[in-house]
């Protein structure tokens, strides 16, 4: 997949014409239509403001992966199940997981204790 592709589904999906994605980044039609034909890229700034329009990560965007989420949505996923799943020393969420990978958890909750003065 090309970014173009990438560009064209995101607008897909939320059922936007290429006239009112152009309106809602300032820019014109022929410039969105050149970018999903990848004629054209976007500058940096741009391609910033697309991933944060579409509320994507910039990797998904520019398709150096599949997973959509932002660094930030992904860590406060994680956190949320940390504090919904965890009891004791051991969590639910994560079984199945090796015991050097429940350990790597530990080591970051331990982190992130001494981080914020908890301990």
């Amino acid at each position: 997949m090309e970014f173009g592709e990438r560009l064209r589904d995101l607008r897909e999906e939320k059922n936007l014409t290429r006239h009112l994605l152009a309106d809602k980044l300032n820019v014109s039609y022929s410039t969105i239509s050149k970018y999903e034909t990848n004629i054209r890229f976007p500058d940096k700034g741009t391609l910033i403001a697309l991933a944060d329009f579409f509320d994507v990560s910039l990797d998904y965007l520019l398709c150096r992966s599949d997973i959509k989420d932002t660094a930030d949505k992904t860590l406060n996923k994680c956190k949320e199940q940390f504090l919904v799943n965890s009891s004791g020393n051991r969590y639910s969420a994560y079984e199945g997981l090796s015991p050097e990978a429940v350990e790597e958890i530990e080591k970051f909750k331990e982190f992130v204790q001494h981080k914020y003065g908890k301990k």
